[in-house]
């Protein structure tokens, strides 16, 4: 992977930044030189840590609350962003829900909730980024591994959610492409977060299926986000951080 790009005068909107992989994504962020507002749905505290964490970079930062289920705030948070930094350069959409269960057990409320924030939330932050940028944007989706292989029963919905995010990434890569912005979805595999903990009691067998035996970190995959928000000749692709997961 190339030397980290220089994103100085940049600026960014990492959804569900306040921990895991997209606090970490805010924080590579940064340090390549980024202005970056996080949203955070329900940790207020957590979220202003990691903007406390941006500004001792010397960054310009700002949480921003916003549930990416509800239509209005997924769009506004876009919006409030772009007032923030007078513009939007960046947009990672890494806000999303895990649900696992028997596929007889997920209620239509379970779909409701599931698509409304992993896929609609997306596409409509998406749509409002798109009405920001210029040329040079960066529109970044965290998908998952299970949208490429799933490995056992429990994941219909969850999966299914992920999956859309790749129809959706090369559909914009192809809308967005001719204006110069780019859109790429990276698929994380396990990855040691509190919501999945390397520790955790389904881990080993997580671990197991991958190709290096263990969890990777949030750190590896906000690299890779990174990367991306300086790749200026990558677009409609799909970037896997999964230990060989799916191989």
């Amino acid at each position: 992977m190339p030397a980290d790009t220089d994103l100085g005068g940049k600026v960014a909107l990492v959804t569900g930044g306040s921990r895991g992989i997209g606090a970490a994504t805010a924080l590579r962020l940064a340090r390549q030189g980024a202005d970056v507002a996080v949203t955070y749905a329900g940790n207020k505290e957590a979220a202003e840590d990691v903007v406390r964490a941006l500004r001792a970079l010397g960054r310009r930062a700002v949480a921003l609350r916003a549930d990416a289920a509800d239509a209005g705030e997924a769009a506004g948070a876009v919006e409030r962003a772009a007032a923030f930094g007078d513009g939007l350069d960046i947009l990672v959409n890494n806000a999303g829900v895990g649900l696992l269960g028997p596929l007889e057990g997920l209620s239509p409320a379970d779909v409701d909730r599931v698509l409304a924030v992993n896929v609609r939330g997306v596409f409509l932050a998406s749509q409002a980024a798109a009405s920001r940028m210029t040329e040079g944007g960066r529109i970044i989706t965290v998908g998952s591994c299970t949208a490429l292989r799933v490995p056992g029963p429990g994941a219909t919905l969850y999966a299914m959610s992920k999956a859309a995010l790749v129809g959706l990434t090369k559909a914009l890569a192809r809308e967005l492409g001719p204006r110069g912005i780019t859109a790429n979805i990276v698929h994380p595999g396990p990855i040691d977060t509190d919501m999945n903990p390397a520790d955790g009691p389904y881990a080993d067998g997580q671990a197991a299926m991958t190709a290096l035996g263990r969890f990777g970190t949030a750190g590896e995959v906000a690299s890779m986000v990174a990367y991306l928000a300086g790749a200026a000749y990558v677009t409609g692709a799909e970037f896997v951080v999964d230990g060989g997961h799916a191989a």
